[in-house]
């Protein structure tokens, strides 16, 4: 007895509809009529023999089943989405597509410095940017939406491979009253608890900090409410408590029009290490690692 197949198609379709909830936006997340989307479903689940999706009037409810075949329909469109980029990549690489997700804490401060050198020396490479938390980019890497992610480590991402690019510093930002007699290098135990300003939780660049520190009091203390290091300077600058900046963030300027001095800290590792990361085992090693050499050239040459 033959054993039915999904189409690729099919299976996006399913994973569509799961990620959005909802017919019509499945429908245009995949570029078809929501007519298409809802035939081509029935037809998968006749042929398998299956209820995938329980339909009312308000609500898609996916069946416990139908979100099983879902998670690994992903897995699929996945690879095979791999296999097309391989075949591409071993005709000429850094070309074509590439989609690379990229955390808040790095994207302002390192993008612009590298972007026109990698455009130059890889005219052919599209390479699209989707910004996020650390989290939400682990989240995305290993769904298949973006093909890596420039992240800053130690972070829990789930089982990858890496390149190391650089070590990034960790500053002390202070308002410019507070740094009057404060140490050219600012020890982790001479940082106030009750003043330390950090981002919510998802960035990671707060773990690195709490990490570098080392004083578990810092985590119950410090006050965690920044969407992002512009927002946490300019709470400096008004006198509201003290932060944590990593160095390229300084050397980009952040701290320009502003009264706010920063210092090096002083701690057993106080720097995150800034890294390109992709699922392990993906076909596309090579080329990632091509792109990982690729972006520290450009960085240096910017310095």
């Amino acid at each position: 007895m033959a054993t039915y197949l999904p189409t690729l198609k099919q299976l996006q379709y399913l994973v569509a509809l799961r990620d959005t909830g909802h017919f019509g936006r499945a429908a245009d997340a995949c570029y078809v009529t929501q007519s298409t989307l809802s035939a081509g479903l029935r037809e998968l689940e006749s042929l398998l023999g299956i209820t995938l999706v329980e339909r009312t009037r308000r609500v898609v409810r996916f069946t416990p089943l139908g979100l099983k075949i879902a998670e690994k329909g992903e897995r699929v469109l996945r690879q095979a989405e791999e296999l097309a980029a391989l075949a591409k990549a071993a005709g000429k690489p850094l070309s074509g597509e590439l989609r690379m997700g990229v955390i808040p804490t790095i994207a302002p401060f390192m993008l612009p410095r590298v972007l026109g050198r990698l455009r130059s020396e890889w005219p052919d490479l599209k390479l699209y940017l989707r910004e996020e938390t650390s989290g939400a980019a682990c989240e995305s890497l290993h769904r298949g939406h973006v093909d890596c992610v420039l992240l800053a480590l130690p972070y829990a991402c789930g089982e990858i491979e890496h390149v190391d690019l650089f070590t990034d510093r960790l500053f002390v930002a202070v308002s410019a009253e507070q740094a009057e007699g404060m140490p050219d290098i600012v020890p982790a135990s001479g940082i106030d608890e009750r003043q330390l300003l950090l981002l919510e939780d998802g960035h990671c660049l707060k773990d690195h900090v709490l990490a570098a520190c080392n004083r578990p009091e810092l985590r119950a203390e410090a006050t965690m409410m920044g969407t992002s290091l512009h927002t946490l300077v300019q709470m400096v600058d008004n006198g509201l408590g003290v932060t944590m900046l990593p160095e390229m963030a300084i050397k980009a300027g952040i701290l320009d029009h502003t009264r706010v001095v920063a210092r090096p800290l002083d701690a057993a590792h106080p720097s995150r290490r800034i890294a390109l990361v992709w699922r392990a085992g993906s076909p596309r090693d090579k080329e990632f690692r091509l792109l990982a050499d690729a972006l520290r050239q450009a960085r240096e040459a910017a310095a």
